[in-house]
């Protein structure tokens, strides 16, 4: 039986894993793709001077999924939830989901209140939003058009204390 490791810090194979994930989900676009390395290529540079974080959920040292979340500038506790993917052979097996766990307890610890997410409203993202549901987030915008013509952008949020 495998078991699931978490850590926080980043290592310097974690944008390719990275890449891997995103790339093997389909459902981002080379940009996507480009920005989510990106985010953990700043913390590798930047080290804590970076606002992102990350948590990384491993199998016998293979990354099968991350978080990548951030306090939002200028508010008292809120927290974005910028990317939560696991790779195409571990989904549906709760794997995101006690990632996204594992990620609430970290943001309530810094003193966290409330976490935001945002998923498009494209009939390809039906199982994120279903996702987020299940995990005890709730539509608290709806964007109209956002990300380009019959495209909008729904952000969801979850309240941990």
């Amino acid at each position: 039986m495998k078991t699931t490791s978490y850590r926080q810090e980043v290592r310097p194979t974690d944008p390719d894993a990275i890449t891997e994930i995103v790339r093997g989900s389909g459902f981002f676009s080379a940009a996507e793709e480009a920005l989510a390395r990106e985010l953990a290529e700043e913390r590798l540079e930047q080290g804590e001077r970076s606002s992102y974080r990350f948590v990384f959920a491993e199998e016998d040292g293979r990354v099968v999924g991350y978080t990548c979340y951030g306090l939002i500038p200028a508010t008292a506790g809120s927290y974005d939830l910028y990317w939560i993917a696991v790779t195409q052979s571990m989904r549906g097996q709760g794997t995101g989901a006690h990632l996204l766990e594992k990620t609430e307890g970290i943001i309530r610890s810094l003193g966290g209140r409330k976490v935001y997410a945002e998923t498009s409203s494209r009939p390809q993202y039906a199982p994120t939003r279903h996702f987020y549901e299940k995990c005890g987030y709730v539509p608290e915008a709806f964007l109209k058009d956002f990300y380009s013509p019959g495209d909008s952008k729904i952000i969801y949020a979850k309240t941990l204390i």
